[in-house]
This record gives structure tokens, C-alpha cells and sequence, in this order.
């Protein structure tokens, strides 16, 4: 969430040209990011987090890559662009963790 809105707050500062570019694919990726997470926990099996989790950490590394273009297009300074990088490595950390903690889990309920 914290991701989201700072991605939020700075996408806000973009030219008026990328209302509907890339300020809103931004936007859309990090409320994925958030969104998928919410709902793989909300689901009733440990298969189904897995996969929502997998769509999450799809997401962050399309946020990732938008990132990077903001930044190489100036639409953001580079130490804002390089601190929301740093964020979203750190979610992809916590989403790799989750992910690390139900292989095991998963594949002993197949054997």
C-alpha cells in the first residue's frame, strides 16, 4: 500500500500529456501489486496465494520497468525515481519470502 500511494504522489507531478499514458499504467501496476496480494490472502488455499502472489510480483516488475522509464524521461528526479525503485525491490523481497515459504508447503502435499 505504501508503494501505491507513493507512486500516487509522484506520478501526480507528470505532464498533463500522460494523464492516460504512463502516469495511469503506473498507477494501475502498483494497485495490482497491492490488489493481488489482498486477494491471494483472501483466498482459501495456499495454491490459489501462490498464484495471486506470482501475479503481484508480475506487476512490480512492470511497475519496475515504468519506473525506470519515468525516470530516463525526467518526469521525476533521479533520487525520487532511485528511492521508489528501492521500494519496490523491498516488496519484491517480501513477495519472493511468501512465495520461498509455500513452495515447500506446496509440494510436500503432493508426495
Amino acid at each position: 500500500m505504501k508503494l501505491a500511494r507513493e507512486v500516487y504522489l509522484l506520478t501526480e507531478k507528470f505532464p498533463k500529456s500522460e494523464t492516460f499514458g504512463l502516469r495511469m499504467q503506473m498507477r494501475r501496476s502498483a494497485v495490482s501489486v497491492a490488489s493481488n496480494i489482498a486477494e491471494g490472502h483472501g483466498r482459501l488455499t495456499d495454491a490459489q496465494l501462490e498464484n495471486f502472489l506470482g501475479m503481484a510480483r508480475g506487476s512490480l516488475y512492470e511497475l519496475q520497468t515504468q519506473i525506470a522509464l519515468a525516470c530516463d524521461l525526467s518526469f521525476f528526479n533521479q533520487e525520487s525515481g532511485q528511492q521508489l525503485l528501492e521500494k519496490a525491490t523491498n516488496v519484491a523481497k517480501l513477495i519472493n519470502g511468501l512465495l520461498g515459504v509455500l513452495k515447500p508447503r506446496l509440494s510436500s502435499r503432493i508426495h
